[in-house]
């Protein structure tokens, strides 16, 4: 991308959003030990939910199957570390490519459907991996999981050895992660690619009209998407040293849904208030009483009712037009 075509990225949209990657890094100074170990872990699902939002916000297309895409890249990171004994960033990469390949296949595929098929197609991929992880339980261990020891979890780059295990270092990372992520978003949301997509979810026949091809920019726009969600798993299994089946059951492929509409579908901000609304409600009820999800539940409801498209969606509406 030339100089002259970032130059309409950087107004002050572009600055609200390094405010906001500012804002984050703050917090590691100002919060108290527990609450920054939540924003870090907070910090790498809202890498997740950010590219959900790609594919459902921008593009239109409701995939209930992204837990494969998370998992990928963290059973890609977290194998080559337990049986390869690689080092983390060869480990690190190794989970993107994973999440990038599983997208590539499986979105070459679904998107030969449209509507509620392209759903259940997702989720069906989502839960034969699911289960292959539990086939497979020799390797992965299953719903038990396994664990990435400290010693697996250390940069060392000469003289210098950074333990990402640390709580400081752990935060830093999730928010180094984060801040590009978002970048990278926002720069791709506002290229020519990414008015194609916004395209494509309102008129997908008028654009057709126009000389684009819908299948390869949905293509894009869901293999992209997969590599967030790589990205996010293979940092989530490297920073809390953990790999589980869990995280590829359907629960994963529902969260990212919930959070990307309550922090507001298509735009670029909207996951990362969203994860943090989500997350931490979810913890303050689930010390309150043992049926939270009930409560999460009404919260959800109401706020369709009340902001429908979301908290920042419903701001960009009355206040911040305009907001990428």
């Amino acid at each position: 991308m030339t100089l002259s075509a970032l130059m309409p990225v950087l107004d002050r949209y572009f600055w609200l959003h390094i405010a906001v990657i500012a804002a984050l890094l703050s917090l590691l100074f100002v919060l108290p030990e527990y609450h920054s170990g939540i924003m870090a872990r907070v910090m790498v699902l809202v890498v997740y939910a950010l590219g959900y939002n790609l594919l459902f916000g921008y593009t239109g297309l409701l995939s209930l199957g992204h837990a494969l895409y998370f998992s990928a890249g963290m059973y890609g990171a977290g194998l080559a570390i337990r049986w390869l004994d690689w080092s983390l960033f060869p480990a690190f990469f190794s989970g993107i490519v994973a999440a990038t390949l599983v997208a590539l296949v499986i979105g070459s595929l679904a998107l030969r459907t449209i509507g509620v098929a392209f759903m259940i197609v997702t989720m069906m991929f989502a839960q034969t991996g699911y289960l292959l992880i539990l086939y497979f339980n020799e390797y992965t261990r299953g719903d038990e999981g396994f664990v990435i020891g400290q010693a697996a979890r250390l940069i060392e780059w000469g003289s210098i050895t950074v333990d990402l295990s640390a709580p400081d270092n752990r935060y830093l990372a999730a928010w180094l992660v984060l801040s590009l992520c978002l970048l990278v978003k926002l720069i791709l949301v506002r290229s020519p690619t990414g008015r194609v997509w916004i395209g494509l979810r309102e008129n997908e026949e008028r654009a057709r009209l126009l000389g684009f091809n819908p299948y390869r920019y949905k293509l894009s726009a869901f293999v992209i998407s997969g590599i967030y969600a790589g990205i996010a798993g293979a940092l989530y299994a490297i920073l809390f040293g953990y790999a589980g089946a869990t995280f590829a059951s359907i629960q994963y492929s529902i969260l990212p849904l919930l959070w990307v509409l309550l922090g507001g579908a298509g735009v670029v901000l909207g996951p990362v208030f969203g994860t943090v609304v989500m997350f931490y409600l979810v913890d303050y009820l689930s010390e309150q009483t043992s049926a939270y999800m009930l409560f999460v539940g009404v919260v959800l409801v109401v706020l369709v009712l009340v902001a429908p498209r979301g908290i920042l969606g419903s701001l960009r509406r009355r206040l911040l037009h305009g907001l990428p």
